[in-house]
């Protein structure tokens, strides 16, 4: 839905975040203003199943009504991008940005969201990495750079010694270095530590598994999201350990003083971490994957003291979070890749629109890549492994890589099942939407939704069986 923007134009050359000359953002003075989704007044959140008065698959189109607004029709060209999630579609009118303080509980805990000056305190637990027996320090060459890429390199490695996060190192030890290009055009720094990886004992601190994290969201209405900051910098290295971080630039050698990104039982032991701070909350109003926590709540008055728990315990731990990738008060957030709302769990549409555009993999890496992807959504698609068994063949060693018709078909189907899977629900009480006959011969996209059964098509419900 287009909507005309009324606010004066900024003048040229004005600082982006309070609109005056003389000076750019980053030296502004101002209470900083963030572009945060879950921090603007919403009109309409969302088109939920009770606002849907009709829903005509054959001329692609959805009307729904909403109390005290007209009732409103949507023409869905490509229907497939806006109605593969739970929620049938993402409406949200564009509004002024709001302060962090200006958001409920969270305007108490300001410190929570600060950015990360220092090294992080000594906590209960450090990052340590125990070698195989008979290990030997490994040292590799600095991979070859861009211009481009060492002028950031150089950038980069001043900010972290800035920190104290690295010091300049002596060590046996040394990983190369390489830049990943992020989603936003900008470049992140990565440490390749596979030959260290592969002389450490792993450690078998369990993660949880994705299903058991949100069988624990039953009934919930409220979700806020929380994103660490840097999560992995807010832990220290073991002191005798710190010398095998070493990586080497074309610049100097380097040690980490915190935990790093790409050592092997990185995940595992700030999960041990996690869970020792959130212990006495975890499957209460918290779940934690690693550095994200969901915080859910049946009620806005519960809601307002789980969140003020959760912040309280980030507080008295000093570990710190990003204000810009928190959603805070919602009806429904994007968690591990999912959708999470008081309807059920969904996929992700950004990773459904991934799926769609893959094409056929030409090598057992490339299926692997796949299956990896899909199969992170196996819960939504009966009979997974069965459909997906010609192309999990193709991985196996000493077979001749041919991707035949049955691999092809695998491959649709998977595609079709994952872009017409109903959400995860906790009730199994069903109740009609469309009845019109030539949706269910044609089976578009509009419906892609719903659930193909008896020849009508269905949609969950949240009500009790």
């Amino acid at each position: 839905m287009a909507s005309t923007c009324s606010q004066p134009r900024r003048p040229f050359g004005s600082c982006y975040n309070c609109g005056k000359l003389g000076h750019f953002a980053n030296q502004c003075n101002e209470p900083k203003k963030v572009n945060n989704p879950s921090a603007r007044p919403v009109q309409l959140n969302a088109i939920v199943l009770e606002d849907v008065v009709l829903e005509d698959c054959y001329k692609k189109t959805i009307t729904f009504s909403v109390p005290s607004q007209p009732t409103q029709e949507i023409q869905c060209f490509i229907p497939r991008k806006p109605l593969t999630t739970g929620i049938l579609n993402h409406l949200e009118t564009k509004s002024s940005d709001l302060l962090l303080n200006q958001i409920p509980i969270v305007n108490s805990f300001e410190d929570v969201f600060e950015k990360i000056t220092q090294l992080p305190p000594k906590r209960e637990i450090e990052f340590s990495i125990d070698l195989e027996p008979g290990a030997r320090p490994i040292s590799v060459t600095p991979y070859r750079m861009a211009p481009k890429e060492l002028k950031e390199l150089q950038t980069q490695i001043k900010e972290l010694l800035s920190l104290g996060f690295i010091r300049p190192s002596a060590s046996s030890w040394g990983a190369p270095v390489l830049f990943v290009k992020k989603k936003d055009g900008s470049l992140r720094l990565c440490i390749d530590y596979r030959q260290l990886n592969k002389v450490t004992i792993k450690n078998k601190y369990p993660l949880p598994r994705i299903d058991d994290l949100f069988d624990q969201l039953r009934g919930a209405q409220i979700f806020s999201k929380i994103d660490l900051r840097s999560g992995y910098h807010q832990l220290l290295v073991k002191e005798g350990d710190i010398a095998k971080t070493a990586f080497n630039t074309r610049y100097g050698q380097y040690e980490w003083l915190v935990m790093s990104f790409g050592l092997t039982n990185a995940p595992a032991i700030f999960m041990d971490l996690m869970n020792r701070v959130f212990s006495p909350f975890l499957d209460q109003f918290i779940i934690v994957f690693i550095d994200d926590i969901l915080i859910y709540s049946k009620t806005k008055e519960d809601h307002e003291k789980h969140l003020e728990a959760a912040l309280q315990v980030l507080r008295a731990h000093k570990l710190y979070a990003k204000f810009e990738k928190c959603d805070f008060w919602q009806s429904q957030v994007k968690f591990l890749g999912h959708v999470v709302s008081h309807r059920g769990i969904a996929m992700d549409p950004a990773k459904i629109e991934s799926v769609m555009e893959w094409k056929a993999p030409t090598s057992p890496t490339e299926v692997r890549s796949f299956l990896g992807l899909a199969g992170y959504y196996r819960r939504f698609i009966e009979g997974f492994s069965k459909i997906a068994l010609p192309m999990t063949k193709l991985t196996r060693k000493n077979v001749i890589y041919i991707w035949d018709d049955n691999c092809e078909q695998a491959f649709q189907q998977l595609k079709e099942k994952l872009t017409t899977a109903p959400s995860s629900h906790n009730s199994r009480k069903w109740s009609p939407l469309c009845h019109l006959q030539r949706c269910v011969i044609s089976r578009t996209w509009l419906c892609s939704y719903a659930k193909w059964e008896s020849g009508c098509v269905r949609v969950p419900t949240t009500e009790a069986a």
